[in-house]
């Protein structure tokens, strides 16, 4: 196995090498705890620890893993407010799509950020203690800024699924 399983032109990532079996079963059972001991990581994935070890540093190494977190519980904070917001722009120009993105990413409430098409230019998931704090970043965020040109927010009633891992790519091993 090589480390280098990427190459990184122009700030994309493009695959070099294929990822073997082991290392899709190291990255699947890293999406589930990332916090387990290499030991037991290794046991999970069916590889030695030194293999773990190696395999891990190399996909950190190659940015396959991005970093590391803790989740955390909504509920351990009190009620929160989920936002899901499609944002277009009056001017949609690269520097203009760009300024914004710049400022939606740069607030911490700004959970999420995608740029869409076609429909909105943007979608933005955010999440504040309340409605008082929403209309506080909507001031900040939207109404200051005169090159948005239409907000259309909606707010979640339950959050029914949330799984921050990516599907991982089958394996040609039996």
């Amino acid at each position: 196995m090589e480390t280098n399983y990427f190459e990184i032109t122009n700030n994309l990532i493009f695959l070099s090498t294929h990822m073997d079996a082991v290392d899709l079963r190291l990255l699947g059972v890293l999406q589930q705890d990332a916090s387990l001991t290499n030991q037991a990581l290794a046991e999970r994935a069916g590889v030695s620890p030194a293999t773990a070890l190696r395999r891990v540093k190399a996909l950190d190494d190659a940015g396959v893993i991005e970093r590391r977190v803790a989740l955390l519980n909504p509920a351990a904070f009190g009620p929160l407010l989920t936002a899901l917001v499609e944002l277009t722009l009056d001017r949609q120009g690269a520097e203009h799509l760009e300024a914004f993105e710049r400022r939606a990413v740069a607030a911490s409430e700004v959970q999420q950020c995608y740029r869409t098409s076609p429909g909105p230019d943007f979608l933005l998931v955010l999440q504040v203690r309340d409605m008082d704090a929403y209309a506080d970043l909507a001031q900040r965020l939207f109404t200051q800024d005169a090159n948005v040109r239409n907000v259309k927010a909606f707010f979640s009633v339950k959050r029914a699924k949330f799984l921050p891992a990516l599907p991982l790519p089958p394996t040609s091993e039996a």
